[in-house]
């Protein structure tokens, strides 16, 4: 394993350590991993089968709902594995391009999950705001273009990292201290002027996350406004008690990436360990909780998934 490149020769091989200074302990920090893992997979597998197969849930809320259960199975596939990899068989080798492959997949899908969760606040204002149209607004049709647009909004923007990524000599360390590749956690051991990728990935962040971020609070504003305006009170706790499940998981996939972020920047005296676990939080508890906080809020989901496993057996 090379630590540090004195012949001014690229690697294309790199080492992911895993959580740096718990490597004592990765046996028992893989528990929680396969743990979420496998909670991930059989709630958004669950999810997505459920509602693709009930005409029922074939509704504009569920649709949205579907996509974001396939993202997240996409996001923590991409990335738990290769951490259990690490964790029970030190299998942390990686190739470039499968390192720039994987934060593609994964800095895609994050973007998704956001674009996402945008249209669901939207659907919840159209819901809220102006019921009688709210089937003849959000079509099948729109629906799908609307989960086109997220995704080439994504692609687009994260395409170009990889011609960033891919000009840049990787003469430093190749060991990463980390479970999966992220794109400044790689740029960082070029030999090359990284300013350009700092850049791009900060415009990345504002145009979409904070964008969406931002977009999502004036929706909930606007539904706010309209539902202190309903006349009784039942018809306001009926309209909030819709965004219930929602305005959840926006904290939890908003949440630990803000905290993540504040305790980069200013946590310098913050242990390496902590900011890799707090890291791997963004990725292992939205697909994993997303599922069951869907499942216990919405009655639809609770019926269909008793009808499933319960009635069948009578």
């Amino acid at each position: 394993m090379l630590s540090f490149n004195r012949t001014g020769v690229s690697h294309t091989i790199f080492y992911l350590l895993g959580i740096p200074g718990l490597e004592d302990q990765h046996l028992w920090i893989s528990i929680p991993f396969f743990i979420s893992y496998v909670t991930a997979l059989l709630g958004n597998s669950l999810l997505i089968f459920i509602i693709l197969t009930r005409r029922s849930l074939h509704e504009p809320m569920f649709l949205f709902l579907c996509m974001l259960a396939g993202a997240d199975l996409v996001l923590s596939t991409c990335t738990v594995p290769q951490a259990l990899a690490i964790f029970w068989f030190r299998a942390g080798e990686i190739s470039l391009n499968r390192c720039i492959a994987q934060f593609f997949i994964t800095h895609c899908i994050f973007m998704s999950e956001s674009g996402i969760l945008l249209v669901m606040a939207f659907d919840r204002y159209i819901a809220i705001c102006d019921p009688l149209r709210y089937t003849t607004i959000l079509t099948h049709t729109l629906i799908g273009k609307i989960g086109v647009t997220i995704f080439l909004r994504s692609y687009c923007t994260i395409f170009p990292i990889i011609f960033l990524l891919k000009r840049l000599t990787f003469c430093r360390n190749n060991v990463i201290p980390h479970t999966y590749c992220e794109h400044i956690g790689l740029a960082k051991y070029a030999c090359n002027d990284i300013r350009v990728n700092i850049w791009y990935g900060l415009f990345v962040i504002v145009s979409t996350v904070v964008l969406d971020v931002l977009l999502i609070f004036v929706s909930y504003m606007l539904i706010l406004r309209a539902v202190f305006h309903m006349p009784s009170q039942d018809a306001r706790h009926k309209a909030l008690n819709t965004c219930g499940s929602h305005v959840s998981a926006i904290i939890l996939f908003y949440g630990p990436g803000i905290f993540t972020t504040l305790t980069q920047r200013f946590g310098r005296h913050i242990p390496a360990h902590i900011h890799i676990l707090l890291a791997n939080v963004c990725v292992l508890a939205p697909p994993m909780l997303n599922p069951i906080i869907y499942g216990i809020k919405t009655k639809a989901i609770r019926e269909q998934v008793a009808h499933l496993f319960f009635l069948k057996q009578k």
